[in-house]
């Protein structure tokens, strides 16, 4: 019998009213979600919160969002791409636990608005990743940023684009990433780890529904190797950032990230890790239900970011 917390269980049961999400089409998904009542939550506090358009590869625009912290800065900066399985979510999804990230790390975070599969399959949501990366270091100034200290992270899929941006930087020898948090990443395609066995039905986050996910992002059979779609896939993961990998218990994508960190170890970069215990996939946007373990969450990536801080200096 998994181990649940009891928030963690009342999350389950409301999920399980809602209709099979595998079983719709994106466009209807979002139509759902966009349907549902918004639930108050509290907000934390912050100097200020912006929303602005950035160019991308293709001449393009997508929006960020800009959350600054109280203080006198220039701050050091966090680029936060959300979850959904490249599919759904935005900046809305994510943005109480953005806010939580600026005002408890003391960082200016930028949540980044990239573009949607299907209707933008692999690799625009990267390429928008990797252009936004790069907009906030070049614009760091401008928003009372540190380009020196430049963190990435995100959730689930957005875990994903953290990894992936943060290898397509090494190789470019792009922005200087000083960290990456990845919560409970996407690392693979592979869909059978023993965590996709044992949490394969029930538990939010399916087997069936991240293939949805996973086949409406790639274009074919063959993106499934790609290390930018795949990271665990990479030949060469040395001289990466510093990570700290949080994963969820009862998660599918539990094994592809503790993988992940294992394979970063391996090859001496600093990794710390950590198993949310009692918890489920998608816990760390969902501040209605989860607001303290979400809170504990930053707290303990904020201990590891003020590490890093004083490697690379704080201003």
């Amino acid at each position: 019998m998994a181990n649940l917390d009891p928030q963690a269980k009342a999350y389950l049961e409301m999920f399980s009213q809602m209709p099979l999400i595998q079983s719709l089409d994106a466009q209807t998904v979002r139509e759902m979600f966009a349907l549902a009542p918004p639930v108050e939550v509290e907000l934390a506090l912050l100097a200020k919160v912006e929303d602005r358009m950035i160019p991308v590869a293709d001449g393009a625009e997508i929006k960020v969002r800009i959350y600054t912290p109280e203080g006198q800065g220039p701050f050091p900066l966090f680029v936060y791409y959300h979850g959904g399985g490249w599919v759904i979510g935005d900046l809305e999804t994510a943005d109480p636990s953005c806010r939580m990230i600026a005002n408890r790390t003391g960082r200016v975070v930028v949540s980044v608005d990239y573009r949607l599969s299907p209707e933008y399959k692999f690799p625009i949501p990267v390429e928008d990743s990797y252009s936004a990366l790069k907009w906030v270091s070049e614009n760091a100034a401008a928003i009372n940023g540190n380009a020196s200290n430049l963190a990435v992270g995100g959730d689930s899929a957005g875990g994903n684009l953290s990894a992936v941006v943060s290898l397509i930087a090494k190789e470019q020898n792009g922005p200087d990433i000083s960290a990456q948090v990845l919560i409970y990443p996407v690392t693979a395609l592979g869909y059978d780890t023993k965590s996709y066995e044992e949490f394969q039905q029930g538990f939010g986050l399916d087997r069936d529904l991240m293939k949805w996910f996973g086949n409406y992002y790639i274009n074919n059979d063959e993106d499934t190797k790609n290390k930018y779609v795949a990271p665990l896939l990479a030949e060469d993961l040395s001289n990466l950032p510093p990570a700290y990998v949080i994963t969820a218990e009862n998660d599918v994508l539990r094994d592809e990230g503790l993988a992940y960190a294992g394979r970063l170890k391996e090859v001496g970069v600093k990794v710390e890790t950590i198993i949310e215990s009692g918890l489920v996939h998608g816990y760390f946007t969902n501040m209605a239900v989860f607001p303290e373990r979400i809170k504990a969450s930053i707290s303990r990536f904020a201990k590891f970011l003020s590490e890093v801080d004083q490697k690379v200096g704080r201003v």
